[in-house]
């Protein structure tokens, strides 16, 4: 009896196999995918935008996120840090994906190898991450200092995502000379770094081996030699054969409403205001609402457009990275000693020379992305990026400053002698010139000052104030030395409705 239920309780656990046969496949699972565009070049602002889209992309259920990748790169920090989001963080809650659309360079690739899986669109590439020493030879001990950090990177990545380490170090160092050589019990293709090249003929087929990469060139790769080499997964046609790759390898069905996610409209902002141009034409009506407060002073609103275009300038330098909080602090202190040499402290000396310097340091530190401890100097970077940002920058500051000459010069020469612009911008007037000034006194008795009036002052000048020339009060300002009220005063300069005085001795 008891073999009996024995027989029926084995035969009973076989069934089920039996009917299910050899080749049974199971039903794919129902996933979601995210699509998060990574475009452009690569800096802070990128890599605060992607945490935010992922972050919404997990709250919306995605299983897959595919990072869409077109970017010759950025700046190395920005592009660590995205990867060691993608691999510590990201990668335990869903499955990455880079699908590089055009190319992925440099910063590019460092974040193409940190996701789980690379699948390329034809005819693209991926590679070239050495570092380059701005202005100088990188060489010998230095060399290896920057690129030891980098090439980490890539190990961890590959090491991660199964990526082959050699290879991936290759597009890092140019010193690098890489074997391809299969493995004749696995039957598989191995990569090999020259030193570390596999010496038993047993395992490995060392007469069939292939110099992938030699010494003298950094590696990049076409999305064909990627797939042949195991750094790209798959080479599609379109963002439909990525997840028909995926569905197919993984057994899953991918749902038809993906979500794509795009920067938001804050993020465009702050990038679009990076941009060289935007960058010139900010510098300019910022330098030229200074130059103007400085000719007419006590209008106040040159002063705040400069205010405000400085405050963008900077602002959003900092939000990408460009600039750090001393950059921005050294410029305020700039402008605020500028001012204090022009109307407080008398002549020009120490105060208007060190705040000459400290605006030249504070805009020059935001053309060279650097830590808050380091100077702001271009040394290296994934590729020459850190240059082309530094010479970018440059020009449109360098364009900016020739518009504000020309403007300048035309608010100078022109301006005064509209009646539109008049009381804006006037000339100067020359010795014995006589000025029409509008007074407290009635239309009648409108008085006309010329250079070498005698007056009075009405109230303190520090410098600025008002002062009695016969029948007419009006505004004037001192040379920088203070006086006190009703001191006697003579004009000394005209230009415009500025009188500009000083005390009779």
């Amino acid at each position: 009896m008891r073999e009996k239920i024995t027989f029926l309780l084995l035969l009973a656990l076989t069934l089920p196999a039996l009917a299910v046969g050899p080749d049974f496949v199971p039903e794919p699972n129902n996933v979601t995918a995210a699509v998060i565009t990574c475009t452009g070049l690569i800096d802070d602002g990128l890599y605060s935008s992607i945490k935010r889209r992922a972050n919404t992309a997990l709250e919306n259920g995605a299983d897959y996120i595919i990072l869409e990748i077109s970017t010759y790169g950025g700046l190395v920090k920005s592009a660590d840090d995205i990867s060691k989001f993608l691999i510590l963080e990201l990668a335990q809650k869903a499955h990455t994906v880079a699908y590089i659309t055009t190319e992925a360079i440099s910063a590019g690739a460092m974040i193409s190898v940190s996701c789980q899986d690379i699948i390329m669109k034809e005819n693209t590439t991926i590679g070239d991450c050495a570092p380059i020493l701005i202005g100088d030879k990188l060489e010998g001990v230095e060399r290896e200092k920057q690129e030891s950090f980098i090439r980490a990177a890539f190990q961890k990545a590959a090491q991660a995502n199964k990526y082959p380490a050699a290879l991936l170090e290759a597009m890092v160092s140019r010193h690098k000379k890489v074997w391809q050589v299969k493995n004749i019990q696995t039957g598989l293709y191995e990569y090999h770094e020259d030193e570390k090249l596999p010496k038993d003929p047993n395992v490995y087929d060392l007469a069939g081996k292939n110099l992938i990469d030699t010494e003298n060139e950094i590696l990049t790769l076409t999305a064909q030699r990627a797939k042949e080499y195991g750094v790209a997964r798959e080479v599609v046609d379109d963002f439909d054969g990525v997840t028909n790759y995926l569905a197919k390898r993984d057994n899953v069905n991918f749902s038809k409403n993906i979500i794509r996610l795009e920067p938001n409209w804050s993020e465009q902002l702050v990038r679009m205001l990076n941009h060289p141009s935007v960058t010139s034409i900010l510098f300019m009506v910022g330098i030229l609402g200074v130059y103007i407060e400085l000719k007419t002073p006590g209008i106040f609103l040159p002063a705040a457009v400069a205010i405000f275009c400085f405050a963008i300038l900077f602002g959003s330098k900092y939000l990408v990275g460009m600039a750090t909080w001393w950059e921005v602090a050294i410029f305020a202190i700039g402008i605020t000693l500028l001012f204090l040499e022009v109307f407080v402290i008398p002549g020009f000396g120490i105060a208007g020379v060190s705040g000459i310097v400290c605006i030249l340091v504070g805009l020059f530190g935001i053309l060279v992305p650097n830590r808050p401890n380091e100077l702001p100097w271009p040394r290296y970077d994934l590729g020459d990026m850190q240059w082309k940002m530094f010479t970018d920058g440059t020009l449109a500051l360098g364009i900016g400053f020739i518009g504000f000459t020309i403007l300048a010069y035309f608010l100078a020469k022109f301006l005064p002698k509209t009646s539109t612009f008049a009381g804006l911008v006037l000339s100067p007037a020359g010795a014995g010139e006589k000025l029409q000034i509008d007074s407290t006194a009635p239309l009648a008795e409108i008085c006309e000052l010329k250079i070498g009036d005698d007056g009075i002052a009405m109230t303190k000048l520090r410098p600025a104030g008002r002062a009695k020339f016969r029948q007419a009060i009006v505004d004037v300002v001192t040379e920088g030395d203070l006086i006190e009220k009703d001191k006697k005063v003579k004009i000394v300069h005209i230009q415009g409705n500025k009188v500009v005085v000083k005390q009779m001795s």
